[in-house]
């Protein structure tokens, strides 16, 4: 099937050059550019490098006033995330390690300035002040290495510039009635040091009325800073490096109560008064510091990158509920909070041979180490079983993993490149965990309870081959055969865990992948088509079991993603361009025996109260959670010079994606997200050398309402049986002035 589609491709692509350039040989025209990466650990031409990806500018990012990955990947088709009270989770591909079980390595890991974030709060909302983002799809072992069996998000903040500069942003959403303020110094300090300190202030409301407070929930509060110092004394050493601070608190929950008889229609309303827990919400705080050191020897260079990382994070919810009658003040039935502490060091040192030679090559090693905690307390509210009490988890894990790599480049010809890689890593894990009863009766199920595990020298291998081949000038071709792997772990806050469940294997995967990449007429075009085959071993799950009121931690037995990505780029005159990319993928399971049973099921299949049916379950040919079959963006550009040196710039923005299961098990009601399509827009006025702006912001033009995710809210934990659905953000239109120096 792959073979068939990229020859179709390949036929598409060159008769769209032969037409593009026989059009239009205007070189006076204006072009794209070129945009430069680093996913392989080389500054190269995005066009050159033989991976799927996509990359999204600092400035798009914040033109947009993108705070979070939600909003972001909507930039990048094939990319998704999961919207939860506890952890949100990027999927790319189908794949993705889920929410509910803290403990799981992610499978899309994130890379902040080259440091490995397994975690979404080590790096609370680092989308200010950026040079890019690269999301690499595919397994991205034999480089990025750590837990990348599903792809890689790369995140390159903006560095010190070569002479003072700065700006300052302000911006008030009207929807969220609040304001956001960020800004930049930038320079000199002497002849051999450089300094950028950035900064990011907001302070608003949410989009969601809670009936029982008056207030509008999750309110957002930020503040952020990141000071970037350069040392370079000589031509060949320099030295970066990065601090960042990050503190977030939200204010209120995203749930909202829907019927579980019906297909999603969420409203903006919610009534959920303060559990004894405390106010609903989060609060975190992290530390992200990193030290880049390049020293050229000769004509190759040696890369030192040393990194910290630190969060501390309590995370309150409570679930939504229609109006109780004892009204604001009665306490909620069932809540939880989940108290965490993370700390890691990290080390990675590399060689890079130079370009330009029969054979190139990337050699280095890694190391890192770890502590995680993780408290979970929930508590119960019960009157129809006269059930109320308090449980509480405590789960502590120490990691540390070694890993060595290289890749090597030869080339054939000047049309023909043969590029290989390997990594080999080694996991090292202690797990603790146990349960009590903190007060209340003994009920519901065994809570008292302890496991323990160790993982000794679990050893990963991840190679890569690929052939590149010019098919003619700017037009690159390439095929690839990879495997990435994902360590296992324990369940950290499952409450009943023993010894038996506590351990989970780890994770692999395979891909097999063709893609063309071509610049035509003059750079004016850009056409770029990938095709892959994915497939994954023992992928780790973790979905809720409404009836046992727990959540199932495991491996799944195999599951895989079959698709195609495209993406275009067009400047055809003076001021205007035109983005746009898509994807489709059919992502399912191959095999799952022991699976928690779909809502599709009939009883008879299987029983959700019955261990040995569900023993006995397999969901073979069931599709992946959260994964649309399509999904697609289109970015119009257009600016418009008066003649007394002032512009109009006009962007508009449209991000989509079909139909998609968002609940464990995968109920066509309640479950199911219906396909959307969702506008963005940014008018902007000023002078042309943009020393300063002003622009109006909206997002989500046409408020579509769409969630994130969706359970099952069962009796006897609520009176009535509901729905509870994560809504995401509606409309919001905002004012925004600015000013460079």
């Amino acid at each position: 099937m792959i073979a068939r589609m990229l020859l179709s491709t390949t036929m598409l692509v060159s008769l769209c050059a032969g037409s593009a350039m026989a059009a239009d040989a205007d070189t006076a025209q204006p072009t794209l550019g070129e945009v430069v990466v680093t996913a392989q650990k080389r500054a190269e031409k995005l066009q050159d490098v033989p991976i799927s990806m996509e990359v999204v500018s600092g400035e798009k990012l914040s033109d947009f006033a993108t705070n979070d990955f939600k909003q972001m990947v909507k930039f990048a088709p094939n990319v998704s995330v999961q919207t939860t009270a506890g952890n949100d989770t990027i999927y790319i591909r189908g794949f993705g390690s889920p929410p509910a079980n803290f403990s799981f390595d992610q499978a899309v890991s994130l890379y902040m300035d080259g440091i490995y974030a397994g975690r979404n709060r080590q790096a609370q909302a680092p989308f200010f002040d950026l040079q890019r983002v690269e999301v690499l799809r595919g397994p991205q072992g034999a480089l990025f290495g750590k837990n990348t069996p599903a792809g890689a998000v790369s995140i390159v903040s903006a560095g010190p510039t070569s002479s003072f500069e700065g700006a300052v942003t302000a911006l008030y959403n009207f929807n969220l009635e609040g304001p956001e303020v960020s800004g930049y110094v930038s320079g000199p300090i002497s002849d051999t040091v450089g300094a950028r300190l950035a900064v990011k202030l907001l302070d608003q409301d949410g989009y969601i009325k809670n009936l029982a407070t008056g207030h509008d929930d999750p309110g957002n509060k930020m503040a952020l800073a990141r000071l970037t110092l350069r040392f370079a004394p000589s031509d060949t050493f320099d030295y970066t490096l990065k601090a960042e601070y990050s503190d977030r608190q939200v204010r209120g929950g995203l749930t909202v109560s829907s019927p579980l008889t019906t297909g999603q229609n969420p409203h903006k309303t919610r009534f959920l008064a303060q559990s004894a827990l405390g106010p609903e919400g989060t609060e975190a705080t992290s530390w992200l510091v990193s030290g880049t050191g390049n020293l050229s020897i000769g004509d190759f260079t040696v890369t030192s990158v040393t990194g910290y990382s630190f969060f501390r994070s309590n995370i309150i919810n409570g679930f939504d509920q229609t109006n109780p009658a004892g009204g604001a003040n009665a306490a909620n039935s069932v809540y939880n909070s989940y108290p965490e502490h993370f700390r890691q060091w990290s080390q990675e040192v590399r060689l890079l041979s130079p370009t330009g030679r029969k054979f190139e090559y990337v050699v280095g090693a890694y190391y890192d180490t770890a502590l995680y905690q993780l408290t979970q307390l929930g508590g119960f509210n019960i009157a129809s079983l006269n059930y109320f009490g308090l449980l509480n988890t405590e789960f502590r894990q120490r990691s540390q993993s070694f890993s060595v790599f290289g890749q090597g480049t030869y080339n054939v010809n000047d049309d023909l490149r043969v590029i290989g890689s390997l990594r080999y890593t080694s996991t090292d894990k202690r797990g603790h965990f146990y349960g009590k009863l903190l007060y209340g009766p003994f009920a519901l199920r065994p809570v008292n309870t302890i496991a323990n595990g160790k993982i000794d020298g679990e050893d990963n291998w991840d190679p890569s081959v690929t052939l590149q081949y010019d098919i003619a000038p700017q037009i690159m071709a390439y095929a690839t055969y990879g495997r990435g792997s994902k360590s296992g772990g324990f369940v950290s806050n499952t409450y009943g865990t023993t010894n038996a469940t506590f351990q989970y294997k780890p994770e692999r995967s395979e891909n097999i992948e063709a893609g063309i990449k071509s610049t035509l007429a003059e750079g004016r075009v850009v056409l770029n088509v990938s095709v892959y085959k994915t497939k994954f071993k023992d992928l780790q799950v973790s979905v809720y079991n409404p009836t046992i009121s727990a959540y199932q931690t495991g491996n799944a037995a195999n599951a895989s993603s079959t698709g195609i990505e495209g993406s275009a780029a067009f400047y055809p005159a003076k001021g205007l361009d035109i983005t746009m990319a898509a994807a489709y993928q059919d992502a399912k399971y191959d095999d799952y025996p022991g699976a928690a049973c779909l809502a599709t099921q009939p009883i008879t299949e299987c029983n959700p109260a019955v261990p040995a049916s569900i023993a006995a379950n397999n969901i073979k040919g069931a599709p992946l959670p959260y994964v649309s079959d399509f999904s697609y963006t289109a970015t119009g550009h257009y600016k418009y010079e008066f003649g007394n040196d002032m512009a109009l710039d006009t962007t508009i923005a449209l991000s989509g994606r079909s139909k998609y299961f968002d609940s464990d098990n995968q109920s066509p009601l309640f479950g199911r997200q219906k396909g959307f399509a969702k506008i963005d827009a940014r008018v902007q006025y000023g002078p042309t050398d943009e020393k300063w702006h002003v622009a109006v912001v909206g997002k989500n033009l046409t408020d579509e309402l769409t969630t994130g995710s969706a359970f099952n809210l069962p009796a006897p934990i609520t009176a009535v049986p509901r729905a509870i659905l994560y809504l995401e953000e509606g409309r919001s239109i905002a004012v925004e002035a600015g000013l460079k120096f």
